[in-house]
């Protein structure tokens, strides 16, 4: 997993009200507003899944919902796309 501590975001943006997600445990910072896609590339976290037939990690590719490339486990519903989910305060995201 990404180092937490590190926010990658721009500064000077204005964003909504910081919320917490908890990402494999440990938790995340995320605004209100923001898809889960955002929270964990701002936290440095890269591999969201392991493909199935070569062992490779996998992570975020376009972005917009069409490669399904960041699929993550929210609140016990797996497969979920991180770029089309808006995070909300106290989400549980497993990754891998």
């Amino acid at each position: 997993m990404g180092n937490t501590d590190t926010d990658l975001r721009i500064a000077c943006a204005n964003r909504g009200p910081k919320i917490t997600l908890q990402v494999d445990g440990v938790p995340c910072v995320a605004y209100e507003g923001e898809t889960v896609h955002a929270a964990l590339l701002a936290a440095g976290i890269r591999a969201l899944r392991i493909a199935g037939k070569t062992g490779e990690s996998r992570g975020i590719f376009c972005g917009m919902g069409i490669c399904y490339e960041c699929r993550v486990t929210i609140n016990g519903v797996p497969d979920k796309q991180a770029c089309m989910t808006i995070a909300t305060d106290g989400m549980q995201i497993e990754t891998r």
